[in-house]
């Protein structure tokens, strides 16, 4: 499971763009955040009870208000911030914004957990970002939208908080139990934001329905669980270097699925990514003061 697990978190992960572009312009996009974290908590919290021993309610009892600052920053502020800035800059240069979270991580993980890299693996995450930048591409239009990338740089800054905070604090709780608790309080948050500033406007066309399953069965259950999961079994820098080949493997996804054009740039992008994902875990273990 732990060798697979980086596979199908990508899997799932890409395929979460893919559903976005196919459906959600048909919700209200808070609106659709609260609606499947909603969801998604109801499902995970009887099967928590079922599941999961006691002890582990007692260790969430403890730990709650850090699952619920981790789950606020991992899922509800991090994808509300998202949507807004996919409101004045393209999902590419959002990408593109999203490819410092590996980086950002990695430097900060020293100071907070301990971590340490080796040259080889801050080569790797160089790669990774270069990688990014070519399967995304730079348009320098977007890049003066303030607002957009203001709430871009906000999302990234949201989940690089919440990964740090969640290995930190909450990684020795019981998986499911967790990620029950945040997209609980995750639900919560975007329900106020959307009482606060969001017009609600639902279309259930075909697409959106298909687009809220998939991601709230596969991303906000199965992409959300399997990255809980290699935080609680590795290290917070080599996981969120897993983001590297989501952009071009979602580009691929959109090739294969949408019939969108598969650039040169692209695959080479896609290339140094996963080169550079490779030197990153070839680094070996990460020391630990």
């Amino acid at each position: 499971m732990k060798q697979l697990a980086p596979l199908l978190f990508v899997f799932l992960w890409s395929g979460a763009f893919i559903a976005v572009r196919a459906g959600v312009q048909d919700v209200s996009p808070i609106t659709f955040l609260a609606s499947r974290f909603t969801l998604a908590a109801m499902i995970l919290l009887p099967a928590s009870f079922v599941l999961h021993k006691l002890s582990d309610w007692r260790e969430v009892r403890r730990l709650w208000p850090h699952l619920a600052v981790s789950g606020i920053l991992l899922n509800g502020a991090y994808l509300s911030a998202a949507h807004w800035a996919m409101a004045d800059i393209s999902a590419a240069s959002m990408a593109l914004i999203g490819s410092l979270q590996p980086l950002m991580t990695a430097f900060l993980s020293g100071p907070i957990l301990g971590d340490r890299f080796r040259l080889l693996q801050w080569t790797g995450f160089l790669l990774g970002t270069v990688g990014v930048a070519l399967v995304a591409g730079i348009n320098i239009v977007d890049l003066g939208h303030t607002h957009g990338v203001i709430w871009g740089v906000l999302s990234c800054f949201s989940f690089v908080a919440g990964t740090l905070y969640y290995a930190r604090y909450c990684k020795n709780s019981g998986l499911i139990t967790t990620n029950a608790v945040q997209l609980a309080t995750a639900a919560l948050f975007c329900w106020l934001v959307v009482l606060g500033f969001e017009d609600i406007a639902i279309s259930p066309t075909r697409s959106a329905i298909l687009s809220f399953v998939y991601l709230t069965l596969g991303v906000s259950l199965g992409g959300m669980g399997l990255y809980l999961y290699m935080l609680k079994t590795g290290t917070a820098g080599k996981v969120t270097a897993n983001f590297y080949i989501t952009p071009g493997f979602t580009a691929v996804l959109g090739w294969l699925i949408l019939d969108e054009t598969l650039s040169g740039d692209a695959i080479v992008g896609f290339g140094l990514a996963m080169i550079g994902l490779w030197l990153i875990h070839r680094g070996g273990n990460l020391n630990q003061s």
